[in-house]
């Protein structure tokens, strides 16, 4: 396996911890159905993921942590930009509002 790809390897299993630790707070909750967000991450697809949870989260009020958790996963993934046609950008953007937000309260 070349470098570049172990890294790339190395990125996605902590992209992967990230939404991983994020998709827990939801788990609990009733009427949450976490079952497409689980499917993207059975096939590696972690932007999809990652929009999913942010979506799923968007008006629950969900702790600083969990917010933490995606910022890390969007940092990871390399989300933020100031591309406006940028994949997950409304997802990124919206994350980051939810992190402001968290932060605030706490």
């Amino acid at each position: 396996m070349t470098r570049d790809r172990e890294a790339l390897t190395e990125s996605w299993k902590r992209t992967r911890d990230h939404l991983d630790a994020a998709r827990a707070h939801l788990a609990h909750l009733p009427g949450i159905d976490l079952s497409t967000t689980l499917e993207f991450l059975e096939h590696n697809e972690l932007g999809l993921a990652f929009d999913c949870l942010v979506h799923l989260a968007d008006d629950l009020g969900l702790p600083l942590r969990f917010w933490q958790h995606m910022d890390r996963a969007a940092r990871e993934m390399r989300l933020y930009s100031d591309e406006p046609h940028m994949p997950h950008r409304k997802a990124a953007d919206s994350c980051l509002r939810h992190l402001a937000a968290a932060s605030e309260r706490n």
